[in-house]
């Protein structure tokens, strides 16, 4: 796996507890509405050492992959992070 980039994201979540991802803001403010969920699963637990979520998502039209890494690596009262790959 490549680098990650930790991001913001704003987010609904239903009452059943499944999280919706709407915009993905880098460190510098620069806001980006993602159009679309395409899919979501769970990264296998042998490629990685962090319990994953894979969103694939679609932002200005192009295919992208938006990471939620589950637990706060023992940090109280935090679920997870998100953050992109770095590119090449």
């Amino acid at each position: 796996m490549a680098d990650r980039i930790y991001v913001n994201v704003n987010m609904n979540m239903d009452r059943v507890g499944y999280m919706t991802p709407k915009i993905i803001e880098w460190e510098d403010g620069r806001k980006f509405p993602i159009d679309e969920v395409v899919d979501l699963r769970s990264v296998d637990p042998f490629q990685t050492p962090s319990r994953l979520d894979r969103y694939t998502v679609k932002v200005k039209g192009e295919t992208r992959y938006l990471y939620f890494e589950k637990g706060g690596n023992g940090l109280p009262n935090i679920t997870g992070r998100w953050f992109v790959e770095a590119r090449e």
